[in-house]
């Protein structure tokens, strides 16, 4: 299995991203095709052990900087190196593309150079959001700002799908994020998307609060990438904030040891980055991850991993198969549970 990494996304790259690269592919026996300035990867490359593993360099000088307007940006550098990484994909050269760039460039790739699965509108970018409810998926995080109530609908059978997969959850609840639990709360998208997903054959529970996710009151958490965001980007400020006084609070207390490990425990339950490294962005023709735009080497490494996973369990298939199923049900309007 070889992974394609756009060695020049995020806050610390090349450094980072190479370094996790490495770390991820020596314990999870992958290749990697490092996409980007030759030497710059080869410098970083220099500092580390190597040695067995099986590692290429796809050479651009290109890359798309944060800011950018991500199709326009993609047009003007056809060799970008989150381009240059997904289309190795697309020529079966790799077997998965992982970015942790700007998500619009990443989004913005992976559809031009993959295209989207037959029957879903969008990308969706979602995953396990916060390791207290380590199963329950936020869909989307980011990768969808304005959506329309149908295309809620189409991450929630996404989601659904994923969710069997990854939890083996034969029958995962879904819910719809919004300010009350009551049918009739909500801003208008959700109060249109509210009949549909209740009619729509999925298990869906109605109506959740912010308050609810770490609970895990579903496994299908829906909301557009703009208040996925938010959610996401607060929860994790919170626990780091959290972490900084825990810390302060046990000082002397207990032993420091005692103490990193408490506070290295409570970051892996309230920051999604630190819990599972980056996520898939589904209904993709192919095995794309995003990595948050912070990632250090550990969280690189972490995404290998679940990037392997969802390559051996043909995640991809297994989503076209299941999403052709649940459309011949919602399309007879059968009553029975998809």
């Amino acid at each position: 299995m070889k992974i394609a990494i756009d060695a020049m996304g995020g806050d610390f790259a090349p450094g980072e991203v190479v370094k996790g690269a490495v770390i991820g592919a020596r314990e999870n026996n992958v290749g990697i095709i490092f996409a980007g300035p030759q030497e710059k990867i080869k410098q970083e490359l220099a500092n580390i052990d190597i040695s067995g593993l099986d590692i290429d360099i796809a050479h651009t000088d290109e890359y798309l900087l944060e800011g950018e307007q991500p199709a326009y940006a993609l047009r003007t550098k056809r060799n970008a190196s989150i381009a240059v990484a997904t289309k190795l994909v697309r020529e079966g050269k790799a077997q998965a593309v992982l970015g942790a760039g700007p998500t619009g460039g990443i989004l913005a790739a992976a559809v031009g150079y993959l295209g989207t699965i037959e029957g879903i509108s969008r990308p969706v970018l979602g995953g396990a959001f916060v390791g207290f409810a380590p199963q329950t998926l936020v869909m989307d995080v980011g990768g969808n700002i304005d959506c329309r109530p149908d295309q809620l609908v189409d991450f929630a059978i996404v989601g659904t799908v994923f969710a069997r997969k990854a939890f083996n959850i034969p029958n995962p609840t879904v819910a719809l994020l919004s300010i009350g639990s009551e049918e009739g709360k909500g801003n208008e998208q959700v109060k249109a998307s509210y009949p549909l997903l209740k009619n729509s054959g999925l298990n869906f529970i109605g109506n959740i609060e912010g308050i609810d996710i770490p609970a895990g009151k579903a496994n299908v958490v829906i909301c557009d990438g703009f208040v996925g965001n938010i959610v996401g980007k607060f929860c994790e400020g919170l626990g780091k904030t959290a972490a900084k006084w825990l810390e302060k609070k046990l000082e002397g207390k207990i032993s420091q040891a005692e103490r990193e490990k408490i506070v290295r425990e409570w970051l892996m339950l309230t920051v999604p980055a630190d819990y599972s490294g980056g996520g898939p962005i589904l209904a993709i023709n192919g095995v794309v991850f995003k990595a948050h735009g912070r990632a250090r080497s550990p969280e690189i490494a972490t995404t290998i991993k679940y990037i392997k996973q969802a390559v051996e369990t043909d995640i991809v298939g297994e989503l076209k198969a299941q999403l052709a199923k649940i459309r011949s049900k919602l399309n007879t309007n059968s009553p029975a549970t998809i």
